[in-house]
């Protein structure tokens, strides 16, 4: 492999990529003799590779779908035929086939393309994707409004889906009513034996053993087809005979196929990357009516052998050389503070040693949240349900029941998922449920499906409910060992993506006051009240008006719920402006708690809210999006000036 420098202006020339120079829609891609795709396949993963070494994205998952992406718009008449990606994570290939190869040097950057298909971005992608296991429902309503309209031709509906995706519980509700629904919907079940982390669970232990005989599915569909022609078989009568089959196939072969047993036509395995006779196989059942599904086995991280050797790091490796693949560290080998997510794993182990009770539960992404740090210790005691955030909620809530003490981990915008769960299963019965809330606020490239801006607002309507975001890592440990120390009931603790500040962050931990805050200046002409580590920004936005002689008064308020009292009277009693900061919408979080508190106490404080505008933000830095959401130091700098002005 050529070794390239890392630049962000990937060389898109005839000789650097024939063919896939010359592709700027799936229609130039179907002009192509068969023999020329192994070809376009091949530039496509030469290009991904020099891309994403220098503008780091989800690598390994787009490499192994390269094949299956080039087999689909191949034969499908796409943009009028849909493809309807779950998670999105593989969908790099896709953009690139679908006029955005120019425009792949902006992904994931502000202004730029986002990282997931997205609907306002192209006609091709279909469907908004991020979270996991939609796919299936999705592309199933596409194909029933296709059959209702009497569209023709016919729309062709392609819902592709990972093999940790389909253990999601939507993703089932999706099979099963596709069973029972008039359809013609194409599951695609792209099986890499991976997610993030490893898979777990039985249906992925199953996904590893079943078997399809190709010749067994070529004579049932020709006999279909001639019982049909000669109106021997009807579609009403279609389940029956699928039933009668399926139970023979079961019979015969001493092993029973989950999907048919929902009636639902299964072909596969496969495998993935031979593309001739993935095309072969997709030109075959096409046109077939009814739901079916086609299993393919891939490889994640296919053609960049050291993805292919560990595809968990490789999801998304950030910088690399692409000749070596030595990936790039930047820390120049001094310390550095740690991310939030490994204080949270590092302190959640000491507690543990303290208190034999506590148990860790997390969806799939035990190391993206660092759970993992506690299941390499104690791997008894962590549980990783799979990308089943409501199960892992509930799990959570029988576990707290009979006594022990669950510290549950999930994304912010992944908890959103689990929302009735947390109400239902966990809220009303006030179960110790400790919920450790990952990459809450704006969290930069990932975008609009990633951003976890909700929680706050979502969390606070919940009775019973304590909701606490820490301004540092110190007071991070105080609240996780607080959370243990008596039955709160529900306890959400959200932090940051990213780093902490702190090099020296393992403080000793203490129990602290639920609902008290910390007054960290004194002011008259103006109160500042945060939450969480955004408290950095507004810290150094009072030093710069102080020095403009305003003297700013700032209070991490460090809970939503319950508010601090005693600080929200300290404020009041000085009749000055108030500003409310947050990493969260502005609805319904702090701000909103801030000024139905003063409403409700009769006070006419003028109060300025400061946090994520009421609008759907795209993807860029952290500081550009801050920025962008007027929410950044100077934003706040100048909303104290112009307060103290009014």
């Amino acid at each position: 492999m050529m070794k390239k420098n890392h630049s962000e202006n990937i060389s898109d020339t005839a000789s650097e990529y024939p063919l896939l120079s010359k592709i700027d829609s799936p229609e130039d891609l179907r002009k192509l003799q068969l023999s020329k795709l192994p070809e376009v396949c091949s530039d496509i993963r030469k290009f991904l590779i020099n891309s994403l070494s220098s503008n780091p994205g989800h690598f390994a998952s787009s490499m192994g779908a390269v094949e299956l992406t080039v087999a689909l718009h191949y034969v499908f008449n796409t943009p009028y035929d849909r493809i309807v990606w779950d998670v999105g994570h593989q969908a790099y290939g896709h953009k690139l086939l679908t006029g955005r190869r120019e425009l792949f040097k902006n992904n994931r950057k502000l202004d730029g393309l986002s990282g997931f298909p997205n609907p306002d971005e192209s006609p091709y992608d279909t469907f908004s994707a991020g979270h996991a296991s939609n796919s299936i429902s999705a592309g199933l309503g596409m194909s029933v409004a296709s059959e209702m309209q009497k569209e023709n031709p016919r729309r062709n509906v392609v819902a592709v889906i990972g093999d940790a995706s389909i253990g999601g519980g939507l993703a089932f509700e999706g099979i099963n009513n596709a069973a029972n629904t008039p359809n013609n919907l194409l599951i695609i079940l792209n099986d890499n034996d991976m997610s993030i982390d490893n898979n777990v669970g039985a249906l992925n232990s199953y996904l590893g053993k079943i078997t399809t005989s190709k010749s067994y599915n070529a004579i049932r569909y020709k006999i279909y087809k001639f019982l049909k022609r000669y109106h021997l078989v009807s579609e009403r009568k279609r389940g029956f005979i699928l039933r009668f089959n399926n139970s023979l196939k079961s019979l015969l072969s001493r092993q029973q196929n989950i999907f048919e047993g929902l009636n639902v036509r299964y072909f596969g395995p496969f495998d993935g990357h031979d593309l001739n006779r993935v095309i072969r196989v997709l030109r075959d059942i096409k046109d077939m009516e009814g739901p079916r599904i086609l299993h393919l086995r891939t490889i994640k991280g296919k053609g960049y052998e050291p993805a292919e050797k560990d595809p968990a790091t490789w999801h998304a490796p950030g910088k690399f050389d692409p000749e070596t693949g030595v990936r790039v560290s930047g820390d120049g080998g001094e310390k550095k503070p740690l991310k939030y997510q490994d204080v949270f794993g590092n302190t959640l182990v000491e507690l543990a040693e303290l208190n034999s009770k506590i148990v860790g539960v997390t969806a799939a992404m035990p190391s993206g949240t660092s759970m993992s740090i506690l299941q390499e210790k104690y791997p008894e005691r962590v549980f990783d349900v799979g990308i089943s955030e409501g199960h892992a909620v509930t799990f959570s809530g029988g576990l707290a029941k009979d006594g022990m003490r669950p510290y549950c981990a999930i994304y912010s915008s992944f908890l959103q998922r689990a929302y009735d769960h947390i109400i239902h299963d966990v809220a009303i019965q006030r179960l110790p449920v400790t919920f450790c809330i990952d990459r809450a606020g704006i969290v930069g490239e990932d975008g609009v499906t990633h951003h976890g801006v909700f929680d706050l607002s979502y969390l606070r309507s919940i009775p019973n409910m304590i909701v606490a975001s820490p301004r540092n890592e110190e007071a991070m440990r105080n609240l996780l060992y607080t959370a243990q120390c008596d039955n709160y009931g529900p306890f959400a603790i959200r932090y940051p993506r990213g780093a902490g500040r702190n090099v020296e962050w393992q403080t000793p931990m203490k129990r602290i006051a639920i609902g008290k805050g910390e007054r960290l200046s004194a002011g008259t002409d103006v109160a500042v009240l945060s939450i969480g580590p955004i408290a950095e920004d507004v810290k150094n936005a009072v030093k710069k008006a102080v020095a403009e002689g305003i003297s700013v008064a700032h209070y991490d308020m460090m809970f939503l719920k319950p508010l601090d009292n005693e600080i929200l009277k300290e404020v009041a009693e000085l009749k000055c402006p108030i500003i409310t900061v947050e990493d969260g919408v502005i609805n319904g979080g702090l701000g909103s708690a801030v000024m139905e508190w003063l409403n409700d106490k009769g006070c006419l404080s003028v109060v300025k809210r400061i946090g994520v505008p009421d609008k759907f933000v795209a993807q860029g830095s952290v500081a550009q999006l801050y920025h962008q959401c007027e929410m950044d130091e100077d934003a706040i700098y100048n909303a104290i000036v112009a307060v103290k002005r009014q």
